[in-house]
């Protein structure tokens, strides 16, 4: 009998031995009285708290992250409760102050009578895994920002106008709410290109975006580029008389700005082209069919001598 308790005792040593010996942190706790059994020495190393200062469950609740408490702890409770194993990924608190992502993995014991016993688990250091997947969702959130921004001008590009644009076309449809579109053509840019040469073209065309982002000032105004030297305005709940002053203002601030373009053919500085259009939606209308309708008065403004807006209204 001796030999046999001998041999429990040395295989009990040898789990310990085995458990404080891994980078994961063992814990015990009982279910009766929510109290630590056991908790890994290791726990000192990672958080700077003495293994001696887990008591119960309202230390490891109490060393929680406060935005991430009330989530981890309801949680883990009713889990504990029903019995089903689980896991939590939370921010806790070392002694220092900081924290540290901590995953805790948990198997709920179960006694003879079927009932909950104790709960036993690992805490793991999952702190650079976190760090990590968090400047991956900061840089997939700058790739989509990018890929809805146009690289040479700054505003939208033509993705995001053709996101706007059904967004815009419902709500107003919706809401029976006008809604305006205005399209800007820079009038001779060939021209200007070949003259002046493509880094100056380049540079226009930013002029021109950043003087457009000035005419349109609301918050859902949008303002992006269309295609080569064409802009598009989505101006929501906005009328014919409205949308007709901010077409007016777009101009005005581009003659203002007297951008030099000697080969403009209408004069001596930059000028533009406008095809303005309001329309309140139905249902049996189609956004882009409206835009095309909004880029066809833009060329009509072309071919009556440029420098000058069309409306639909």
């Amino acid at each position: 009998m001796t030999d046999v308790r001998s041999e429990m005792e040395d295989d009990s040593a040898v789990y310990k031995t085995l458990l404080e010996s891994t980078q994961a942190i063992p814990w015990k706790i009982n279910w009766s009285d929510l109290t630590f059994a056991y908790i890994g020495p290791q726990i000192e190393a990672l958080l700077g708290w003495p293994q001696d200062s887990w008591k119960g469950i309202d230390d490891w609740a109490s060393r929680i992250h406060e935005e991430d408490r009330e989530r981890v702890v309801n949680f883990c409770v009713a889990q504990s409760k029903a019995g089903t194993d689980h896991e939590a990924d939370y921010r806790a608190l070392t002694k220092d102050g900081d924290y540290i992502w901590i995953r805790d993995v948990v198997h709920v014991v179960r006694n003879g009578d079927g009932d909950v016993d104790a709960l036993i688990g690992f805490m793991f250091d999952i702190n650079e895994r976190k760090k990590t997947e968090q400047e991956l969702v900061r840089l997939q959130k700058e790739l989509e920002e990018l890929s809805f921004k146009d690289g040479l001008t700054g505003v939208a590009n033509r993705r995001m106008f053709d996101s706007i644009i059904d967004v815009e076309w419902v709500n107003a449809r919706r809401n029976h709410q006008p809604l305006s579109v205005i399209m800007i053509d820079i009038d001779y840019f060939k021209q200007y290109n070949d003259h002046y040469g493509h880094i100056q073209g380049d540079d226009c065309l930013k002029q021109v975006a950043t003087l457009l982002s000035k005419a349109a000032t609301r918050a859902r105004d949008f303002v992006g580029r269309f295609g080569g030297e064409e802009f598009v305005l989505v101006l929501p709940e906005t009328d014919a008389d409205a949308a007709k002053k901010v077409a007016e203002r777009c101009i005005q601030m581009i003659r203002d700005a007297q951008i030099p373009h000697e080969k403009s053919g209408i004069g001596a500085d930059l000028t533009v082209s406008l095809g303005v259009g309001t329309i309140i939606p139905l249902h049996n209308t189609e956004a882009m069919a409206f835009v095309e309708d909004v880029d066809r008065l833009l060329y009509k403004a072309k071919e009556n001598g440029r420098n000058r807006a069309e409306f639909n209204q």
